[in-house]
């Protein structure tokens, strides 16, 4: 009889794992379905694509809070990944040393902040700024929809900066480490022909680490559209489909958080948890495209 080596009782307990994940995932999946069948069953299609929610005339959908969930998720991404790329690369390629370890300590402490901290950074120093100083010099641009209207602070605005607060130094973090990984030969050959630092960085570094900056994107945009408490604090809870910065709104997990104590009646709750169970499935396809496109890489 074979003996049961080291490797084989790691790889079982591994695969066991895995599959214990998987059962978790599938258990949430149909708790989620079942207990917003009613909601699914009384509006149908029409919950999905319907502007609009009231409780009191029990009237809900989920098209405004999606809207809002992809509006803030997906700018606040394309902001930080600028960001993240010129950080990383400066830590790794300009900046001296012993001074890059200290920024990306920094940078680390960040990224652990608890939500509820930045939330209250959010209230009480960015919506007065936004109030005060960022919407005052918008006025002239109002013309464009991205402008458009008047703000108290809370708005689509606030939220998108505490997401790109939050989610950057996680970018900062994995970047850098991507860009250290690429060997030295590598980007000394394209010196020593003359080229310069930014050709280097487009031809070398980005390239050799696409993978792993793709799989930092992929974590960094799960974070902002599942991210709840500090974007509640912010974004001023109002269901609105609007592509303008400076109007409130509401985001799937921010909704399910501010109102989920307050629906007594059936409906209402089954209403909120369709829409958790509206959020688990986009985060589930992001995170499966996400893998799709880094395999597609790899190869």
């Amino acid at each position: 009889m074979r003996k049961i080596k080291g490797d084989d009782l790691f790889r079982y307990y591994l695969l066991s794992v895995s599959v214990l994940v998987l059962f978790v995932i599938i258990l949430v999946f149909l708790e989620l379905f079942s207990n917003s069948l009613l909601a699914l069953r009384i509006f149908g299609i029409e919950f999905f694509i319907r502007n609009i929610w009231d409780p009191i005339k029990r009237e809900f959908s989920a098209l405004p809070f999606i809207f809002g969930t992809f509006y803030t998720a997906s700018l606040a991404l394309i902001v930080s990944y600028i960001i993240s790329v010129l950080v990383a690369y400066a830590l790794t390629e300009i900046v001296p040393r012993w001074i890059a370890e200290y920024i990306s300590a920094l940078v680390d402490l960040i990224a652990a902040i608890p939500s509820v901290v930045i939330g209250l950074w959010g209230i009480f120093y960015l919506i007065p700024l936004i109030r005060d100083v960022i919407y005052p010099a918008l006025k002239p641009l109002s013309f464009i929809p991205l402008f458009s209207g008047a703000t108290y602070g809370f708005s689509y605005l606030a939220a998108t900066l505490v997401l790109i607060f939050m989610i950057t130094p996680i970018q900062v973090s994995i970047f850098r480490e991507a860009f250290l990984s690429v060997p030295r030969d590598l980007k000394d050959a394209l010196y020593a022909l003359g080229a310069t630092r930014y050709e280097v960085a487009r031809h070398v570094v980005i390239p050799y680490s696409r993978r792993a900056m793709m799989a930092g994107v992929i974590l960094a945009y799960g974070r902002a559209l599942g991210e709840t408490l500090a974007v509640t604090m912010v974004i001023g809870n109002k269901p609105n489909i609007t592509l303008s910065l400076l109007s409130p709104g509401y985001t799937l997990a921010s909704v399910i958080a501010n109102e989920f104590l307050e629906a007594t009646d059936p409906l209402y709750s089954s209403s909120l948890i369709a829409l958790g169970l509206v959020l688990m499935i986009i985060s589930l396809i992001v995170n499966i495209v996400g893998y799709i496109i880094i395999r597609r890489a790899q190869r």
